[in-house]
């Protein structure tokens, strides 16, 4: 499975996101291949979910993979329930 995180400019919050979220999956026994990146260029990655904020997922509006908002990139708690509810675990 590939995760993208996405920010604005696909440098720091993004590469925060990417740490929660690795830390989410692997808690949850999930193993996935999470990478950071901005949103012009998530638009052309192939992935099967793409973790972002609600503002920047207009941006990828038509992206074959499922987008999963998560507006607090700091919440743990946040960003495990929106992985619960959004990814398979098989």
């Amino acid at each position: 499975m590939k995760v993208l995180t996405v920010c604005g400019l696909g440098q720091g919050t993004s590469l925060i996101l990417k740490m929660n979220v690795e830390q989410a999956l692997r808690e949850k026994g999930i193993r996935a291949d999470v990478e950071h990146t901005d949103v012009s260029t998530a638009s052309s990655i192939n992935a099967d979910y793409i973790i972002t904020s609600n503002e920047l997922s207009e941006g990828l509006i038509g992206h074959p993979a499922k987008i999963i908002i998560v507006n607090n990139y700091f919440d743990m708690e946040e960003i495990n329930q929106a992985i619960e509810q959004n990814v398979d675990s098989n």
